[in-house]
């Protein structure tokens, strides 16, 4: 039956507003700022084969790998009603160790087996491990944290409270750990009443058949868009710094093969999986892939299983881009991914150049501290533990149409930053600065956008890790643009000026200040 465009427009707001319901859910009840200000979560409704029906507005390295999670959920368990599974473990559809995904099946009444299937993903700001919010610089999994196969946090409505305690004492902060597993768990049944509001007010087949009928709209509106690409094969390749342990560049290299209304990305000829934690997993390459194949299609389509079913990802076992155990894996997350985006725009940049941009800061800046807060008027004294993670905006690319916007986040990253007041009121140091690193955008006839500089103060003593890239060489420009310029770590520390490599960890004293410099975008097109 062909679909009425009307109903499945509705359909794609209704499903959509379930999924940014959940994450309003997420956000409000959740304990760390990592969640609360930073909006560092996802949240995504999938149909009874786990197959993505609507996303919410939010990170696209997270929505791009759900779907594995889901998968590795639905293989690990016979789903009851009121069963929510929790995973981290990279080599079973997590990302990262930080990224806890919670997923749990919707049940209609009359049905043995999910009809539907929600999750989110949050990042948590501590999940143990060698350093202080979990983002190490790690030769091997175990160091960077509690590694969470599919298990049920909640069994049939009842929390499993002998597991929560387990993981909770294998983090620094475990009331905020608690809080914002709970949250997640809030914002599971959140989606779970919608989605039963949904079948009760239009009937399970309405449902399905619109569900059905948006992914295959997404595959249609795919397809259309690799279509009107030139036939060929296209080649770039770029790198990341080093791995924080072996300095030395790593290599990411994409050849795109546009044929017809189908594109193959392949990944062959990137570097060996690495000693340090650049590392990504399968689910990161396809994520990042299928992120910008999505940006070519003008139209504002809904984001389903259908986008990806024209794209074939090839990304040879072993590789950085499709690291095996125990490979640490934290920045295989966050920097890998951003560099996989700028390996794929370089070579659809030599097939289509007028609707590529430049390269962004191709990095998340990535910034994590923890230590004792020292509570004033104790006796005798005592401390409190905390844990902060955050990402840092950068420059973004100039386009053939406009300069690159300043100060935002770009591509794989799509949160918001810390406001300076909520940071102060709840961590022991102050932001002694926050401002445009003006002039840091490459030069060309559009300009590349211009980075941050921002400032921490330290009020206490504490342990600082940074993962970071694009502190050897600028996101590059197109078509004679020149590069931004590339990223700057500095510790002020009293009279000495300390400069920092880009992946680094270190100890840090009272009245310490650490300084982040954030590249600029590339320009677009000869200057003058």
């Amino acid at each position: 039956m062909k679909p009425d465009p009307i109903e499945l427009e509705l359909f794609r707001h209704l499903l959509v507003s379930i999924a940014e319901e959940m994450g309003a859910v997420l956000r409000k009840t959740s304990y760390s700022a990592n969640i609360k200000e930073r909006r560092d979560y996802s949240c995504a409704v999938y149909d009874d084969s786990g197959e993505t029906v609507a996303m919410g507005d939010h990170m696209p390295v997270h929505l791009g790998a759900m779907p594995l999670s889901v998968w590795n959920a639905m293989q690990a368990f016979d789903f009851a009603p009121g069963d929510v599974a929790i995973l981290n473990d990279p080599f079973r559809g997590g990302t990262h160790l930080p990224d806890i995904t919670a997923v749990s099946g919707v049940f209609v009444k009359g049905t043995r087996k999910p009809a539907f299937y929600v999750a989110n993903r949050a990042h948590h700001a501590d999940v143990g491990g060698m350093s202080p919010g979990s983002m190490p610089l790690a030769r091997e999994i175990y160091q960077e944290g509690i590694r969470i196969p599919p298990i049920l946090l909640v069994r049939g409505g009842q929390f499993d409270r002998e597991l929560l305690g387990l993981i909770l004492a294998n983090v620094r902060t475990p009331e905020e750990r608690e809080g914002d597993l709970l949250a997640q768990c809030m914002a599971i049944r959140r989606g779970e009443q919608r989605l039963l509001d949904l079948v009760a007010k239009y009937g399970m087949a309405k449902v399905r058949r619109n569900m059905t009928a948006l992914k295959d709209y997404s595959e249609r509106m795919m397809r259309s868009a690799i279509r009107r690409l030139p036939r060929g094969e296209y080649r770039f390749e770029d790198y990341l710094d080093n791995d924080g342990i072996v300095d030395r560049p790593v290599k990411i290299v994409a050849t795109v093969t546009i044929h017809g209304n189908r594109a193959t990305i392949d990944f062959t000829g990137s570097s060996e999986q690495v000693e340090g934690s650049v590392n990504a997993n399968y689910a990161v390459a396809v994520s990042a892939t299928t992120y910008v194949f999505r940006c070519l299609v003008r139209e504002d389509i809904p984001y389903t299983a259908g986008v990806i079913r024209p794209l074939e990802v090839i990304a040879p076992l072993g590789s950085v881009v499709n690291a095996q155990p125990p490979a640490a894996m934290a920045a295989g997350n966050v920097e890998t991914s951003q560099r996989i985006t700028d390996v794929v725009l370089g070579a659809l940049s030599k097939a289509v150049p007028r609707l590529i941009p430049a390269a962004s800061y191709g990095t998340m800046n990535n910034i994590t501290f923890g230590g004792m807060d020292r509570l004033r008027g104790q006796n005798p004294p005592r401390g409190r533990p905390f844990a902060y993670y955050e990402t840092i905006a950068g420059g973004m690319g100039a386009s053939a149409v406009a300069d690159g916007p300043s100060a935002t986040h770009a591509h794989m990253t799509n949160s918001w930053n810390t406001p300076v007041e909520a940071f102060e009121h709840q961590y022991p140091l102050r932001i002694r600065g926050y401002r445009i690193r003006s002039g840091s955008g490459g030069a060309g006839h559009h300009r590349g956008g211009d980075g941050i500089i921002r400032e921490f103060e330290f009020l206490t003593p504490a342990e600082v890790t940074i993962l970071a890239d694009r502190r050897l060489r600028g996101p590059y420009g197109l078509l004679g643009g020149e590069s931004g310029a590339p990223g700057k770590n500095t510790l002020l520390k009293g009279k000495r000026t300390i400069a920092i490599p880009g992946k680094a960890r270190f100890e840090v004293d009272v009245g310490d200040v650490l300084r982040i410099e954030s590249p600029g975008g590339g320009g677009y097109g000869k200057p003058g």
